[in-house]
């Protein structure tokens, strides 16, 4: 299935609602100081570049790189809507995602995701593309809860 992917606004409803069941998801299976989840407000922040996947115009994923120094980002709010997980619309946000990144010149990419089971198809999506462990960064904890991956590019 072929994705079209272009930077958003969050202004679109069904884009905003995703990014609600996002964070009620990481809520349910997080504890409230584990959610690391950027709300659409912290999203439209200079930092941040926010991409929304279509499938025939039907919103099929989202996510989002924030820029953490000139040569280092962090991927932020990935989340494939539920009609099209196991469909290739996460994975085609992650490769576009890596794609701005080296076009901005970043030779790092970070993440923070979670360790329960609900968190696990993530963390091998990521772990296909190279993404590892790693030391947590930035204001993160590695715990029970929180796991930190990184890729160099």
């Amino acid at each position: 299935m072929g994705y079209a992917i272009a930077p958003d606004r969050l202004e679109d409803a069904e884009v905003l609602a995703l990014l609600q069941l996002h964070l009620d998801e990481m809520h349910s299976w997080s504890p409230a100081c584990k959610v690391h989840a950027l709300p659409a407000e912290r999203l439209r922040a200079c930092d941040v570049a926010f991409f929304a996947a279509r499938a025939g115009g039907t919103l099929a994923a989202v996510g989002a790189l924030k820029e953490l120094s000139p040569d280092r980002g962090e991927l932020k709010s990935m989340r494939a809507a539920p009609a099209f997980r196991g469909k290739g619309a996460g994975e085609a946000i992650l490769l576009h995602l890596l794609a701005e990144a080296r076009g901005r010149g970043y030779r790092w990419v970070g993440l923070e995701t979670g360790r329960p089971e609900p968190f696990r198809p993530a963390m091998r999506l990521y772990a296909r593309h190279g993404f590892a462990e790693c030391p947590a960064f930035g204001d993160y904890v590695a715990d029970e809860f929180s796991l930190c991956m990184e890729k160099w590019l």
